[in-house]
């Protein structure tokens, strides 16, 4: 193992560019910016682990998703070990799109999915997640 530092920011970065070409099987957006990374971390011996979340609960295509995940994070940086993790019990909403995938939706299907949600469910408690808002 060499003594080199892991730049966890640029780790970050590379791996954020790279999982923004993983699309989810129901939605044609990015898995970045529909808000599907719940979380990532970037160990100093160059371990990742990231949580992904799910637009529909029984999605039939999840081992290839996470596949598809492993090898882009692989592709990315020189990670020791990847971890991904499918979050089955965060429910994901549109609320947890970036601006940049709400704009690609309307673009896609002529409506804003996030001024739809709110209009038939109202805006989210505190302990939901804030729309775009990204793992740290």
């Amino acid at each position: 193992m060499s003594t080199k530092t892991i730049n966890k920011e640029e780790w970050t970065k590379k791996l954020m560019e790279g999982l923004k070409e993983v699309y989810d099987p129901e939605i044609p957006v990015d898995i970045v910016n529909l808000g599907l990374i719940y979380d990532l971390k970037i160990s100093d011996e160059g371990d990742v682990y990231l949580k992904l979340g799910l637009t529909a609960p029984g999605c039939p295509v999840i081992d290839d998703l996470v596949y598809t995940v492993q090898e882009v994070i692989k592709e990315s940086v020189p990670a020791r070990n990847v971890d991904v993790d499918v979050d089955m019990e965060t429910q994901w909403s549109p609320l947890k799109m970036t601006p940049e995938g709400r704009e690609k939706f309307k673009k896609l299907y002529g409506y804003d999915i996030v001024e739809m949600w709110v209009q038939t469910y109202g805006l989210p408690t505190d302990d939901q997640n804030k729309a775009g808002e990204q793992p740290q």
